[in-house]
């Protein structure tokens, strides 16, 4: 509300200007304010009017008042001073005017009936509560009666009265069965509003002697039960059965069958009747009827509607409840029973009437000597209320005299009060339904303003919203309130502020510029008061990226973005709803900083989702909906690189920083991983992009740092996992201040191109890097080590100076620095550099070789002195080349080979060098520009080493025991050849080798016949040449001698030599497999022994032993490698069961029953001795043993010594 212009009395009502009087001097709610003012009482508690209490506990009777100074409180009782002191049974609280009443030590709650009213007085008044009605509540037992059984035919209608006592207050009525179980109801079967019990039509299921019912008086906490009523229902087939019993056959007799009636109302009686509710009450209305089938109940308002969403059906619709009724709800209200017979009504005629009501309840007042005011009680009710006035509980009738007090109607005006104007007036309203009373005091103040906001208090507001700047203040007169902007502003007046009468301002839309300091000014004609408040306008809060709507496929993942931009001294919080709600506790439901992502979509999870951004001044919020569909057949769902960002803004422009901000394109299904920042300079380089930085993609917004000098425009790159987006637009152009440059040149070199020279270079500063106009580099530079001044020059547009006219190779120092039009960067740091190089001038001295191997050897060299040098010293290069191989006495081209050695070193190694050959080398110093003189040839020679392989090996010839063996040298023989040696051993067909021998051959032979070899015999050979170093590597070859198959095998030992004998396809000689046979028949013959003994003995069960140990079978000889094929028991793989004795290793111990030739199904394979003979047993295993341990562990047997031959 505007502060408005006074009017003129001769133009304004009474009422509104005492209305402003009013008003103007409300005490404002001040703790320490209200604790330093004089003040009459005010009462602030007191009991109800109509007060019921129970008569086992004591009676209280609240009366509590404030006031400055503190009140003493006072009784009366039915109209008469009530003296507490004179009732042992009567207290009053401490500090307090509450009654206690001690009814638990003797006294009787009856004796303390009857109507109370409490005073609270000081020196400024006297006020007063209401009149407290005190009644002990009542629960009284039904009256004894002789309840007669009611037999009832089906189909009628039955009331059962309940009659309960009065009590106070009325009791609860409900009905019960003997088992404390509610009596079921229905549309037939109903309790009225009266407690009474109605049956619309009994039928035989209503028969039963416990209809109870029940009262319950809720202050005392008691049941009451009426004695139970009996109901007999009977059926017309029981009737007409006992009427046939008593009647002759002659008589005519016959109940008439159970008949459908229309309805009958039950309750109200005939078809009208009358009722009155008071204003604010629930207004009840009921109709039950009888009838067959149970009617039906519906009600209507005649000549208009009932009233909508205050409107209730209760009871099976028999009841019609409206709450908060009020004089409009006045009428006819009709109800209308109805079955398929016809119908019946009744007509309510509904009076409203109203207890007293306040329309303006008269307020406090505080007045300043001299100044004018009234007091308004206005009220309503029907009939219409009395008003009457009282000062300080007493009518004002007879009260004391005032002179500036005049009482008009539900008006007292006061005109030019003194500080005894003070005073509590009470307005009575009352009609026959209640009556209402108001305590309001006149309290007349002199008190200087007084400021009761906080000094220095700050307010916060946003941009463009109202800013309300508190002044509460407190005088007598009403003080007068201005304002100021600043400690010595001037006053503020016009439209863009609003004054409150509270001393409030208002800036209806305040500004960035709003914010500074504020001062209050509060004055009357008793002094003056200031107070300062402090406003600060702050950016609004934005959501830059809305949620958009979105329809996802089942089972997929969505992602609702709400991208913000705040005030930097205010800090946001994010909060997401669904259907506004908070969101569902589901690890599904991922909240990022500013993004809702949500994994595995569900049906469930559609809805609208709301982002609601909060800071402590402002509240924004955007929703969208999703939508969850059925993943189709087709089409996949489409990713792609993102949209570019748009609505890129600068902001908080400084001199070498500005944030920049933008809003996200469409990410196309794949989400943002960051964005790229890249800038033009407009100024050096137009139309040229350069990158500048990147952010994650959650950022929208980064502070950049910037060069002075550079006319800056900005573009950003979203990228995914697709790739990268169209660049943005660009932003608008910021062109930065000039200042001197911040770096020097970097990479600055000093390096001769010829012996004479210095060549000064260094990479040019980017155009952004010069900081303004004018970039030129300062070149200085001076010999070190001696005492010279700086040589400068300046240059611009180059990045190379030349320095002529220097000695060879000289250390020079070096700077460079950048300047432009505002001055010169800081002194940059020095480097040192050289004039350029020149050959070096002598060779190393004193070389030395020492041989070390036949292919290694180290050299030795003396270093040249630096001086020499002329140049960087990068070490040294060894030329080295082989003059002739000593075995063949002959040359060959010449071919050179280098090692260079970095840096200052001495010596160092010649590897790869050919064993037995003559060597010459020199050595050289390196620099940067080149080599320097040749050292003298050093001559040395390498020793003898082991010769290479032979060149080759050839067996021809091959005859029934004889092999021809032709060979080439070496092709290396890195020495002299001594002889070579050759060693030989047979393979059989299992690829084992026997037994090695050696023949060493003369140098000079290149053939060798080996006789008195094994027929059908597979060798192998190994070949190799010796120098008197040692053997050399050897080379290796296998061959077979030829086989005659009419020949019987005759091993021998020929020319000293051992040869290894081997057995010759075995497996197809005559003797050999009848000698099988005859095995495999003795076998079956100790198996069949076997099985008699066990039998005879009755030793083992025969199941049980052929379980144990199942046959074992004769497998096939194998035709490939000639050799005998295994025994095999069938059951190699399983565990031995119950009653088998042999052990779990399957060996056989000497008290084992050797009865079984299963126990004996281990052992070695079979295998051939040095001699020839045959030594192995039958195996059970699958696999074939190593080549050693051909020695069986098992304990000796008679079939182990069966299966050996000799």
């Amino acid at each position: 509300m505007m502060k408005e212009m006074s009017v003129s009395a001769s133009k304004a009502s009474l009422v509104l200007f005492l209305c402003q009087m009013i008003s103007a001097l409300d005490v404002p709610l001040d703790s320490k304010l209200l604790e330093e003012l004089s003040q009459p009482p005010t009462i602030t508690q007191q009991s109800p009017k109509d007060y019921i209490v129970d008569p086992r506990e004591n009676i209280v009777i609240q009366c509590e008042a404030k006031g400055k100074p503190p009140p003493s409180f006072s009784w009366t009782r039915n109209g008469t001073h009530f003296d507490i002191d004179k009732d042992a049974q009567v207290t009053m609280k401490p500090n307090s005017g509450t009654l206690v009443i001690n009814i638990m030590n003797g006294g009787k709650a009856e004796a303390y009936e009857g109507v109370y009213q409490c005073t609270a007085r000081n020196e400024r008044g006297a006020a007063i509560s209401n009149n407290i009605v005190i009644r002990p509540s009542r629960s009284p037992l039904w009256t004894k009666e002789k309840l007669e059984p009611n037999h009832v035919r089906e189909g009628d209608s039955l009331v059962l009265h309940c009659r309960p006592p009065v009590g106070l207050p009325p009791p609860i009525i409900f009905w019960m069965d003997n088992a404390f179980q509610r009596l079921p109801q229905s549309e037939r079967v109903s309790q009225g509003l009266n407690g009474d019990l109605y049956f619309s039509n009994v039928q035989p299921e209503d028969t039963r002697e416990d209809y109870i019912c029940y009262a319950r008086f809720n202050h005392t906490q008691t049941i009451q039960q009426k004695q139970p009523i009996s109901v007999k229902v009977f059926s017309m087939d029981s009737l007409n059965d006992t009427i046939a019993a008593n009647l002759s056959d002659t008589d005519i007799f016959g109940a008439k069958p159970v008949t459908e009636r229309q309805p009958v109302l039950l309750t109200p009686t005939g078809s009208t009747s009358t009722k009155v509710e008071l204003r604010g009450n629930v207004l009840l209305l009921e109709c039950i009827a009888a009838g067959l089938p149970t009617p039906v109940i519906r009600w209507i308002k005649e000549g208009g509607e009932l009233p909508a969403n205050r409107t209730f059906f209760e009871n099976f619709k028999k009841t019609l409840k409206i709450i908060d009724v009020s004089e409009a709800d006045s009428g006819n209200y009709k109800c209308i029973a109805r079955n398929i017979l016809g119908s019946a009504h009744h007509v309510i005629s509904v009076t409203v009437k109203a207890a007293p009501y306040w329309i303006t309840a008269p307020r406090n007042l505080v007045l300043s000597p001299g100044e004018d005011g009234t007091l308004i009680c206005r009220a309503n009710g029907n009939p219409k209320p009395n008003i009457s006035w009282l000062a300080n509980g007493v009518p004002i009738a007879i009260a004391p005299e005032d002179p500036s007090r005049k009482v008009d109607g539900d008006t007292i005006i006061f005109s030019h009060v003194q500080e005894r104007s003070s005073a509590v007036y009470q307005c009575n309203a009352s009609n026959e339904y209640g009556y209402l009373l108001a305590n309001a005091f006149v309290n007349v103040l002199a008190e200087p303003p007084r400021i009761l906001t906080p000094a220095n208090k700050l307010y916060q507001v946003i941009a463009d919203s109202p800013a309300l700047l508190d002044c509460a203040y407190f005088g007598s007169p009403k003080p007068e309130i201005e304002w100021f902007k600043g400690v010595k502003g001037s006053i503020l007046r016009g439209n863009e502020y609003v004054f409150h009468d509270n001393g409030t301002l208002e800036i209806p839309v305040a500004q960035k510029d709003s914010t500074g300091t504020y001062t209050c000014v509060a004055r009357n004609a008793l002094g003056k008061i200031q107070n300062e408040v402090q406003l600060e306008v702050k950016d609004p809060t934005m959501i830059i990226k809305q949620p958009e709507y979105k329809v996802i496929q089942r089972y997929g993942q969505v992602s609702f973005e709400c991208i913000i931009k705040h005030d930097s001294t205010l800090s946001p919080t994010i909060i997401w709803l669904k259907d506004n709600d908070e969101l569902p506790d589901d690890e599904r439901f991922l909240v990022g900083k500013d993004n809702l992502t949500i994994m595995n979509v569900t049906d469930k999870d559609d809805g609208t989702y709301t982002c609601i951004v909060n800071t402590t001044l402002d509240s924004v919020s955007a929703s969208a909906v999703l939508t969850v569909v059925a993943a189709p057949p087709t089409p996949a769902i489409i990713y792609a690189r993102p949209n570019p960002p748009f609505d890129l803004e600068l902001t908080g422009q400084l001199e070498r920083s500005v944030e920049l901000s933008w809003i996200p394109g469409d990410e196309n299904n794949s989400p943002i991983t960051n964005f790229v920042i890249e800038y033009e300079d407009g100024l050096h380089e137009p139309g040229v992009w350069h990158y500048q930085t990147e952010v994650p993609g959650t950022q929208t917004t980064v502070q950049l740092k910037l060069s002075p000098y550079v006319n800056y425009s900005f573009r950003v790159i979203a990228v995914n996992e697709i790739g990268r987006s169209q660049p943005s637009e660009p932003s608008e152009q910021y062109l930065t201040k000039s200042a001197n440059p911040d770096e020097n040149p970097s990479n600055v070199q000093g390096i001769g191109s010829e012996p004479d020279n210095l060549v000064i270079t260094w990479e040019s500063l980017k155009g952004f890097q010069s900081n303004g106009p004018g970039l030129q580099y300062k070149v200085s530079w001076r010999q070190k080590d001696v005492d010279d001044e700086w040589t400068s020059v300046i240059v611009a547009n180059v990045s190379k100076y030349i320095v002529s006219g220097t000695p060879t190779f000289v250390p020079y120092e070096i700077k460079v620095q950048a300047l432009n039009d505002l001055g010169y960067a800081p002194e940059p740091s020095e480097v040192i550099g050289h004039s350029g190089e020149d050959l070096p001038m002598v060779a190393p001295g004193n070389v030395q070789v020492h041989v070390i191997n036949s292919t290694l050897a180290k050299v030795h060299w003396d270093t040249v002195p630096l001086k020499t040098v002329r140049g960087h010293l990068q070490g040294y290069k060894v030329y080295y080349w082989k003059v002739q191989n000593l075995s063949r006495r002959s040359r060959r081209h010449v071919e050179k080979k280098i090692l260079t050695f970095r840096g200052n070193k001495t010596f160092g190694m010649l590897p790869g060098l050919e064993p037995y050959s003559s060597y010459k080398l020199n050595v050289r110093v390196v620099n940067g520009k080149g080599e320097g003189p040749a050292s003298p040839d050093k001559v040395f020679k390498t020793p003898e080493g082991v010769p290479s392989s032979p060149s080759f090996l050839r067996i021809t010839n091959p005859t029934l025991d004889s092999l021809t063996l032709e060979w080439g040298s070496p092709t290396h023989p890195n020495g002299v050849l001594t002889s070579y040696i050759l060693k030989f051993q047979p393979i059989n067909n299992t690829h084992e080798l026997g037994p090695l021998v050696e023949i060493r051959i003369p140098a000079n032979e290149s053939s060798l016949i080996l006789k008195n070899l094994n027929y059908s015999t597979r060798y192998k050979f190994y070949f190799n040449a010796q120098t008197s170093v040692g053997s050399g590597s050897q080379i290796t070859e296998e061959a077979i001698t030829i086989m005659d198959e009419a020949d019987i095998l005759h091993p021998a030992i020929g020319a000293g030599k051992a040869m290894a004998s081997r057995q010759v396809d075995i497996a197809t000689q005559g003797w050999f497999i009848g000698l099988m046979c005859a095995v495999a028949l003795l076998i079956l013959i100790l198996l069949i022994v076997c099985f008699i003994r066990r039998n005879k003995g009755g030793k083992y069960p025969v199941k049980e032993k052929e379980d144990a140990h199942a046959d074992p079978e004769i497998q096939p000889m194998k035709e490939d490698d000639g050799t005998f094929g295994e025994y095999s028991d069938a059951e190699d793989h399983k565990p031995l069961k119950k009653g088998s004795r042999t052990p779990s290793d399957r060996t056989v111990k000497k008290e084992d029953s050797d009865d079984s030739l299963v126990d004996y199904g281990e052992g070695v394979n079979g295998q051939f001795n040095e001699d020839g003979s045959f030594i192995g047993q039958y195996s059970g295993k699958k696999e074939k043993e190593p080549a050693e341990g051909n020695e069986s562990s098992e304990a000796p047997s008679p079939v182990n010594a069966m299966n050996s031959f000799v």
